[in-house]
């Protein structure tokens, strides 16, 4: 039974959250500069402020300075850090280190743990998650993966070309996917290495053009050409990358609709104060029947949003896999989102597409969710492809 009751101490942690986002993080935005996610120095600055509020790493374990949150809990708190480009990553909850800690907190070895995950959690280090290729190479179809790992004396030789990969410009390391034998069958034949920037394999080609900027260290486009690494870099056992993946993903794509749903929210909260105020043909906008049609199918796109991320959060809290769940959740939020933030730009008007307000900069940051953690043509393929196995198994099994 899902019961939607908040604890009380979530509760109070998200309001105490929502009051740092509104006192600190967003009179912060206007000294963002950087181009590609938090300038490091107002990084640390909001960091600090965060864990002076008792507010920062609301998903890490107690025992590595966190707050301890389930997903369910998660999903309120993070909500509400999102509601600003800024306070995921003052909090330390943004991605892509978000989803490493999660994964590093299961996977990795205790000295890996000391190396990688302490400082991660920290806020000390940022990290990056290398496995998107560009084409022939892995994307949407993981099984294409190009880059490929070769054992040697000491250690494994890696070669590769990644781009996309979120946070590489300035991360202390990359969790880095490659084959490690002929063939990727039945979710075998990959392996996740840890590899530390400064390694003279890895090279950083360039940073890529892309719309969205609210990410540290843009997304980048990554050579690892003869990069050597030695046994302990391997993260879990040798062939096991993609059912290591599956630890990090469902979560991962779940917190990424948490976020966004934040931004929403705030887009919407924009659109409604310019609906009460501005005035339109003898009337204020938000009486006329159109502009109420568009605030309403935006508050039915977040109740619907949250109730589908609140399902799955609590599927992975029961210790189910909830690949289905966060993918009809992915599918659906990412959709969402866009829609009411494209809504608030359609309601406020010139004003929507200028720098006056944030509403131009946020539709540019949520058209690429539809995309990454799986595109939602893709999503869909796979919600289909289950319903019907699952209805054939019913079917035979009435038979």
């Amino acid at each position: 039974m899902i019961d939607f009751a908040v604890p009380a101490e979530v509760g109070e942690l998200e309001s105490r959250v929502r009051e740092f986002i509104r006192s600190v993080v967003i009179p912060a935005e206007a000294r963002d500069h950087s181009g590609h996610g938090l300038d490091p120095a107002l990084r640390s600055e909001l960091q600090a402020a965060a864990r002076q509020a008792g507010v920062f790493a609301p998903q890490v374990a107690p025992e590595l300075g966190g707050l301890g949150l389930d997903h369910r809990g998660c999903a309120v708190v993070f909500e509400a850090a999102g509601y600003s480009l800024l306070g995921p990553q003052a909090l330390n909850c943004a991605a892509p280190d978000e989803g490493n800690m999660h994964l590093l907190s299961v996977v990795a070895t205790p000295a890996q743990r000391e190396k990688y995950l302490a400082p991660l959690c920290r806020g000390a280090t940022r990290s990056c998650f290398a496995m998107t290729e560009p084409p022939p190479g892995a994307g949407s179809d993981p099984a294409m993966l190009q880059s490929a790992a070769e054992r040697v004396d000491g250690g494994w030789v890696i070669n590769g070309h990644k781009w996309l990969i979120t946070g590489a410009d300035g991360a202390a390391f990359a969790i880095c996917m490659a084959r490690t034998s002929d063939r990727i069958e039945d979710g075998t034949g990959a392996t996740m290495f840890l590899i530390d920037a400064g390694n003279p394999g890895w090279r950083q080609v360039r940073v890529m053009d892309v719309i969205d900027r609210s990410f540290p260290g843009g997304h980048a486009e990554l050579r690892f050409e003869d990069c050597f690494v030695a046994d302990d870099a391997v993260l879990g056992e040798v062939g096991r990358g993609y059912q290591y993946a599956q630890v990090r993903l469902a979560p991962a794509r779940l917190t990424h609709c948490m976020r966004w749903i934040g931004i929403a929210r705030r887009a919407l909260d924009i659109a409604l104060d310019k609906a009460l105020t501005r005035r339109a043909f003898g009337h204020p906008l938000g009486d006329l029947g159109m502009i109420q049609q568009l605030i309403a199918d935006s508050v039915i796109d977040l109740e619907t949003s949250r109730a589908l991320v609140w399902k799955a959060a609590w599927a992975l809290d029961m210790g189910q896999p909830a690949r289905h769940e966060t993918s009809v959740a992915k599918a659906h939020v990412a959709e969402a989102v866009g829609r009411v933030v494209d809504r608030a730009v359609q309601i406020t008007g010139g004003f929507g597409v200028t720098g006056e307000s944030q509403l131009a900069r946020f539709l540019s940051e949520v058209r690429p969710f539809r995309i990454y953690d799986g595109p939602t043509e893709t999503h869909r393929w796979a919600i289909a492809r289950r319903e019907l196995r699952h209805h054939q198994q019913r079917s035979l099994s009435e038979q």
